[in-house]
């Protein structure tokens, strides 16, 4: 399997969402875990799964790569995204395990691997972030799977409180469901639910489908 983009993307301008995470990297894990619901039950569904070869897409701080790491030590796991400072974290999260871990510093705008390589790719609150270009995103996604391969997504859904939608678009999220049909029509769904947050201030997606 190849792969473009092993080294650093040049990436001379720096975006409104590298500028926010340049700042947030440095609360990021002890802040998001209030309210990034569904992070580990997304893992969970790969139970009994062995895949060879993971991508995880707007990897952040390297949490799921080292919990991937560890639930599949046969797979070679890569980490994209698209700000330096997170990947630093990522970085030193993932040291222990060597090679069998790569970072790369670029966007997702077209595939990785050539031919398509990856057995499962997951993004986890990354695609809310990509406006535009989430559906870019997913087009890449299918392309770097291979037949049969899973995709998995946990993301914002929607919220019935404008306020907190607009708070959060302030925040670079955009959560208006926009996720879930795409997902739906690109993939064959093994799971796909709504969950509420805080009584239904907002839902989450949890999606997992097949390339067929």
């Amino acid at each position: 399997m190849s792969r473009a983009g092993n080294a650093p993307a040049s990436l001379p301008v720096e975006t409104a969402v590298e500028k926010y995470y340049r700042f947030h990297s440095r609360i990021y894990d002890a802040t998001r875990w209030s309210f990034l619901f569904g992070r580990t039950a997304i893992l969970k569904n790969f139970a009994g799964a062995s895949p060879q070869n993971i991508l995880e897409v707007g990897c952040g701080t390297g949490r799921n790569l080292a919990e991937l790491a560890r639930r599949f030590p046969q797979a070679q796991v890569t980490g994209v995204d698209l700000s330096a400072t997170m990947l630093d974290l990522a970085r030193r999260k993932t040291a222990g395990f060597g090679p069998r871990v790569q970072l790369l510093h670029q966007a997702y705008t077209a595939p990785l691997s050539d031919p398509p390589g990856y057995d499962l790719v997951l993004f986890s609150y990354a695609l809310s972030m990509f406006n535009p270009g989430y559906d870019t995103a997913l087009a890449a996604a299918r392309r770097d799977l291979v037949p049969g391969g899973q995709i998995a997504v946990v993301d914002f859904h929607d919220s019935r409180f404008g306020f907190f939608e607009r708070w959060m678009g302030v925040n670079h999220v955009r959560m208006n469901g926009q996720l879930r049909p795409l997902l739906q029509s690109h993939f064959t769904p093994t799971t796909d639910r709504l969950c509420l947050a805080y009584a239904g201030v907002w839902r989450y997606l949890l999606f997992v489908g097949r390339k067929e």
